[in-house]
């Protein structure tokens, strides 16, 4: 599986948020974090015409990164370990007051399954 760039995965772990698109589905900024030299993302909810369910249906996207527009690939994350690596990874991340409530709330079993690791279309 290809792997994004160290660098990349600087910007990746340094962006509060990052913007994605899949699928003719709008850019729309979500939080993002950085495991094990893994960049993962976590939908908040999953409406039928949301950005996680476009990435399932066209795992092909773009995200951008920086002044950059970066093609990805999306893939369902099924390791538990690394899933529950990514609780930890967005409680150290997104520790403002007003980030709590939605910290806590990606711990529910019904969100962390639709966690999405991305990955690059070409080496960046």
């Amino acid at each position: 599986m290809k792997r994004f760039s160290p660098a990349a995965l600087r910007e990746f772990a340094a962006a509060k948020y990052l913007y994605l698109g899949s699928g003719g589905h709008r850019f729309i900024a979500i939080w993002v974090v950085v495991v094990d030299g893994r960049v993962i993302v976590r939908s908040w909810n999953d409406k039928p015409a949301g950005w996680y369910r476009a990435f399932r249906a066209h795992p092909a996207g773009q995200v951008r990164l920086g002044d950059l527009e970066v093609a990805v690939r999306a893939i369902p994350l099924r390791s538990q370990k690394l899933n529950d690596a990514a609780d930890e990874a967005y409680a150290a991340k997104y520790t403002t007051k007003a980030n709590l409530k939605y910290v806590a709330g990606f711990r529910e079993p019904w969100r962390k399954a639709c966690t999405l690791e991305l990955v690059p279309a070409a080496r960046i």
